[in-house]
């Protein structure tokens, strides 16, 4: 794995391009874009963690200088090759002259399981998650707690949904908007956005992936 290949990236790229790639990459991968018993789901997830390993790497100065410092060491290009597939390619280890291969295993989260892995990736998608939502209006203030504008979002994505708005729309809107779905009422408040993301049906949390997957990417067309 080249952490840049992964996020689609070269290797000159300023931290905020880092952190604009890993926004479209992580919204790209996530596997609750696919239902829980899809068969891309394993190799989303792989992809995930890998994503996040990348940022986790790359987004922090001390951390990004040692890697670029073994990658060059064990003489990877400094540009990515042209026509690339970044999801399927993964960089062979290549043989220092003293021997010994890439020394993968010193960067990433160094996670000891693929359930430690799978935690940190949610975590650190978690915080981008929500700036992400609060560019957008979805969420306000430090702790991102949902706003109006969040709730109409989630409100049309199923039925599914309306317990959420219900616990966080005063009165006649809630009313007027759940209808006879009362019994479905959830309480949220306090919650930040991405906790109530997590709390969404699986086919809930797939539209409102996409939904900010097409916003991110239309703020980098036109940016």
């Amino acid at each position: 794995m080249d952490y840049y290949k992964i996020l689609d990236i070269s290797p000159s790229a300023t931290q905020q391009q880092v952190r604009d790639a890993y926004k479209k990459q992580a919204l790209k991968s996530h596997p609750d874009r696919v239902p829980s018993d899809s068969p891309e789901r394993p190799a989303r997830t792989k992809k995930f963690q890998q994503i996040n390993d990348a940022y986790y790497t790359l987004s922090d100065p001390s951390r990004r200088r040692d890697y670029d410092s073994a990658r060059s060491f064990h003489g990877f290009p400094n540009a990515p090759a042209e026509d690339s597939d970044p999801e399927e390619e993964e960089i062979p280890q290549q043989k220092a002259p003293g021997g010994g291969g890439f020394p993968w295993s010193a960067f990433g989260f160094g996670a000891k399981n693929p359930k430690e892995e799978e935690k940190f990736s949610s975590e650190q998608f978690g915080s981008v998650f929500e700036e992400m939502l609060r560019d957008e209006g979805l969420a306000e203030g430090q702790e991102a707690k949902p706003t109006g504008k969040f709730w109409s979002l989630v409100g049309g994505l199923s039925g599914g949904a309306m317990g959420f708005i219900v616990a966080n729309f005063p009165g006649a809107l809630a009313g007027a908007v759940a209808g006879n779905r009362l019994g479905a009422v959830r309480d949220a408040r306090g919650k930040s956005v991405y906790s109530v993301f997590q709390e969404l049906p699986q086919g809930d949390k797939a539209k409102l992936l996409s939904e900010l997957a097409a916003k991110v990417f239309a703020h980098a067309i036109g940016s």
